[in-house]
């Protein structure tokens, strides 16, 4: 089978398309036809094996142990093991493949059938595979750290982009008022998505000196300091960080607990945990209509490299899928 490989860590160039076994089938195994994924930030992470703490995570300090990577998956049923109960050969599937493995860049993986779900069958497998793990940061975000309630008002940062465009809309599945943050030209595609309301990223201030407040707020690009958000927050709100510069990932981290305690509000750090459960709940929204994925751009498998530089740009809208 192809697969988009990788024995050192470096930048995207150190992809090479090769030719590997196709992954054996275990007793507890489904091995999928893999006919979509999707870039995450993670993926770029892993890549580049930056920060260090991915490696420890990860394993492999010097040289990656994870050569084929990829999280989301959408493709079809190739085979099952014997102790396999949920699906058969021929099913259509979606999976989160972080806690198995990864491996989605390639034509075929082997998982357990923990990770996977039926995929919904009016979605395509490019809609399908832009969802699972960026879905999954959103909702976790929303309703387990920031316990998000109906009625309640939402500021997502870093709108525009996989995890952020996700969030606007399960911020509006769960009943809140839901205002966006992004970029002057992106905003029109998030109204679309349906925010209640959109402002500049750039004039923050003018949000803050207009004395709106928000009992969550949701940072996807968390590039300012937490700080700054603090004027928009409402006393015991939650300021929930999910993506943006590892200075700031460190710093939630670190002093979560401690500026939490000083300010009267939560901030918290998401670490996503993939569960079933939670992707049955993202696909059933994907076929109510209640989700729908923005896809900024696709690329075929060979073409890994430049999808990976694409969204390392932190330009995207959406979400970049591949097709295999």
């Amino acid at each position: 089978m192809q697969a988009m490989t990788s024995d050192r860590y470096g930048p995207p160039e150190v992809l090479q398309a090769r030719q590997v076994a196709r992954p054996p089938l275990t007793d507890n195994g489904v091995l999928v036809r893999v006919r979509a994924s999707s870039v995450n930030a993670g993926d770029w992470h892993l890549l580049r094996g930056e920060p260090w703490l991915v490696r420890l995570i990860y394993g492999g300090l010097l040289t990656p142990k994870i050569p084929i990577l990829g999280t989301d998956l959408a493709g079809q049923v190739e085979a099952v093991g014997q102790q396999v109960t949920l699906f058969q050969p021929g099913d259509d599937v979606v999976g989160e493949l972080s806690a198995c493995g990864f491996g989605a860049f390639a034509e075929y993986v082997c998982v357990p059938e923990s990770a996977l779900v039926a995929k919904p069958v009016h979605i395509s497998y490019e809609q399908a595979a832009a969802v699972p793990a960026a879905g999954m940061a959103a909702l976790q975000g929303l309703r387990d750290l920031g316990q998000l309630q109906p009625g309640q008002r939402l500021l997502v940062g870093g709108a525009s982009g996989g995890v952020g465009s996700l969030a606007v809309q399960i911020g509006k599945a769960l009943g809140a008022e839901v205002t966006a943050l992004a970029r002057p030209e992106k905003m029109e595609m998030l109204r679309g998505l349906g925010a209640d309301d959109v402002v500049d990223v750039n004039r923050l201030e003018v949000l803050i000196d207009s004395g709106q407040h928000y009992d969550v707020i949701l940072d996807a690009a968390a590039f300012r300091p937490v700080a700054d958000y603090r004027p928009l927050l409402s006393p015991g709100g939650a300021y929930i960080l999910v993506g943006g510069s590892i200075a700031r990932l460190f710093q939630v981290m670190l002093f979560g607990q401690w500026m939490s305690w000083r300010q009267q509000r939560r901030i918290r750090c998401l670490s996503s945990t993939p569960t079933q459960a939670d992707l049955t709940t993202l696909c059933d929204w994907l076929e109510a209509g209640i989700l729908t994925p923005f896809i900024d751009r696709t690329f075929p498998l060979s073409q890994l490299s430049e999808a990976i530089r694409y969204v390392e740009r932190r330009q995207v809208r959406g979400k970049v899928v591949v097709l295999i």
